[in-house]
């Protein structure tokens, strides 16, 4: 008897929902003035079916002038420093430079290097310097990449010494430092990432691109460094970490990123991705920000940078010709595997000289009579420890949140607070018109931004007056049998009812999403090796792709630009959002980056207070270094 009930039950609420649906079918349903008879909606959301990975072949990057190329570059250098977690800058605090340890040598020397980059975080590296009685001489950044002894990696594929002591020789004073993890900079492990940490974008690459912005700080520092001589090298991950220096800090002059510009692979390491570094756009796009400045792209036949001359390089040279210095980039490829060897650094040391005139004469080119020291020599810890305020990553981590806590509570430039928490949730605000399509046939909806092909399906009902946008986590269905819907119903008003994206009726598989099934624990040094590339894998995935919860902010600030312009005679712009639980949220977030008014009416939001909060209600990397729920509120209620 009781199964029967529920039968019944079950049929009485269905039909229902049908005769609703027939009742509404009745009403006038036009498309946007201007806009197509009836576009056909995608059939697939490109959000679930486009899955970019380290290993997709990216777009190649094409520009017609400086002007849209100059926006462009002013874009992606937020959307790196906001990736990064370093939107705004923390302070930069006293390095507190230790430099010990000098080896003679018969041209040149070599000393051990610690400097402090944040309050109890240390970074070690080594000094080359020239004995040639100058008393001032350019300087060059060496970041290494992942050998098995980093800066001190010494073999025929990469040698961090050759390279800092020929550099040396020709006049140049060299300061090659760690990435995380390796030799000296032993706080952390090279990997490491939990959730709540990417909430705070508290991750490798953010931290290793602020060591070397404090790298170049140190060696801008130094008495016999002409600071506005500055320049940087490195292969594979160095090169990753080369080429994103060069995109944030103008500090740089000259660079030659080595073995790691390429179309086909992005970087495979953790350290080389943060979630919203690459969104629409790749490493070939981002080493083009270097423009016009000198850059040689130094390539390998045996490597993912195999189609660097033919490929990545005629495109970045596009970028230079806007600005008439297509002579200023250059390209060489090495027949060989992986590599920094000795062909691809005598390649980087006559692209130096060419331009610093008069440093080197030819002899010095070529590497020669190098004898390396032992490698307990040029460590900065042997023998030694760390200073007694060293940090763990609990304490690192502990102290980002307190310093991005405070960043979010001072600043006032609501301008700056709204652009960064618009890309921090990648939302593109439609700009023109007919940037929003609507497929409709009778009462069903599916809106669709042009230049992306995602779909947003809904219900949609003509009327008079203030739009209104209904917005439940459980889809348009539910918000089809509240209160709230019948009281707009009865006042005539236009409705949208939204089914936002991997809701009920837009559930669908997206393999390599983070919410969708089990988090992995993070990965850390000395793991298995599948749990950690797994772990690895989510931050990877969310360096390409959005996360659900971004995704449904930008379906309703789509439905905004949509819903606002559905009747332009009335005299009233905006629309109003009622929306409830978890779609409270979302709507908060929508209303605080859009560029249309909204009155926002929400009921029953989850309080967000932790970051555990924000893990199960609204996971979006970075939101925490944002502002957070805080930040949207104070935004959505100043318009």
């Amino acid at each position: 008897m009781e199964h029967a009930y529920r039968y019944f039950k079950h049929w009485f609420r269905s039909a229902a929902y049908i005769a609703a649906l027939v009742t509404i079918s009745t009403a006038s349903t036009q498309p946007l003035r201007g806009q197509p008879a009836n576009p056909r909606a995608p059939l697939q959301d490109p959000r679930n079916t486009d899955i970019k990975t380290v290993d997709s072949h990216m777009p190649l990057p094409e520009f017609t002038s400086l002007k849209a190329w100059e926006q462009r570059k002013a874009f992606l250098r937020n959307q790196i420093l906001i990736s990064a977690g370093l939107s705004p800058m923390p302070e930069k605090t006293p390095l507190h430079a230790q430099i010990s340890g000098k080896i003679e040598g018969k041209d040149y020397t070599i000393e051990k290097v610690l400097i402090e980059t944040l309050p109890g975080f240390y970074l070690g590296g080594n000094l080359y310097r020239p004995r040639n009685g100058k008393p001032k001489h350019p300087g060059i950044l060496n970041s290494h990449g992942h050998w098995q002894y980093g800066r001190l990696e010494n073999q025929p594929l990469y040698s961090g010494p050759s390279l800092g002591i020929s550099l040396a020789r020709q006049g140049y004073v060299v300061f090659a430092y760690d990435m995380i993890g390796y030799t000296d900079t032993i706080q952390l492990p090279h990997h490491f990432g939990s959730p709540e940490q990417r909430l705070w974008s508290f991750g490798p690459l953010g931290l290793q691109l602020w060591n070397s912005m404090r790298a170049l700080d140190f060696l801008a520092s130094l008495d016999d460094v002409d600071a506005t001589r500055l320049g940087i090298t490195g292969a594979s991950g160095g090169g990753t970490q080369a080429f994103l220096l060069t995109a944030v800090d103008d500090r740089i002059q000259f660079a030659s990123p080595v073995n790691m510009v390429s179309a086909i692979m992005q970087g495979g390491d953790l350290c080389e991705n943060s979630p919203g570094l690459r969104l629409n756009t790749s490493n070939v796009e981002i080493a083009a920000m270097f423009a016009p400045k000198p850059m040689l792209l130094v390539s390998a036949t045996g490597d993912w940078t195999h189609n660097v001359p033919k490929e990545e390089y005629p495109a970045i040279r596009k970028i230079y010709d806007l600005y008439g210095k297509v002579d200023q980039v250059e390209v060489v490829q090495i027949d060989e595997v992986h590599n920094f060897n000795r062909l691809s650094r005598e390649a980087v040391y006559r692209f130096f000289a060419k331009h610093n005139p008069g440093l080197s004469d030819s002899k010095e080119l070529t590497e020669h009579d190098i004898d390396v020291p032992m490698l307990q020599q040029m460590s900065a810890l042997s023998n030694h420890t760390l200073p007694s305020n060293a940090l763990d990553l609990d304490g690192l981590f502990q102290y980002w949140q307190g310093i991005s806590q405070a960043q979010n509570d001072q600043t006032q430039n609501s301008e700056f607070l709204r652009d960064r928490l618009r890309q921090t949730l990648a939302v593109e605000i439609p700009g023109s018109p007919n940037e929003v399509t609507a497929d409709i046939h009778g009462q069903s909806i599916v809106l669709s931004r042009a230049s992306k092909g995602d779909r947003v399906p809904g219900v949609w009902i003509q009327g008079h007056g203030k739009p209104a946008i209904v917005v439940d986590p459980h889809g348009s269905a539910a918000a089809l049998t509240t209160d709230v819907t019948s009281r707009l119903r009865k006042e005539g008003r236009p409705i949208l009812l939204l089914d936002v994206f991997q809701t009920t009726a837009t559930k669908a598989p997206r393999d390599g999403d983070p919410s969708t099934g089990p988090m992995p624990k993070p990965a850390v040094d000395g793991d298995d090796e599948d749990q950690a590339n797994a772990a690895a894998g989510y931050p990877k995935f969310l360096t390409f792709n959005v996360s659900v919860d971004a995704a449904r902010v930008q379906d309703i600030v789509t439905a905004i630009a949509y819903a606002n312009r559905s009747d332009p005679n009335r005299s009233e712009q905006g629309v109003e959002i009622f929306a409830k639980g978890d779609a409270a949220l979302w709507s908060i977030f929508a209303s605080a980056v859009s560029i249309v008014p909204v009155s926002l009416h929400t009921e029953n939001a989850p309080k967000l207070t932790s970051n555990a909060d924000y893990l199960e209600h609204f996971n979006v990397p970075g939101i925490q270094r944002a502002g957070g729920i805080a930040t949207a509120e104070r935004l959505a209620n100043t318009r």
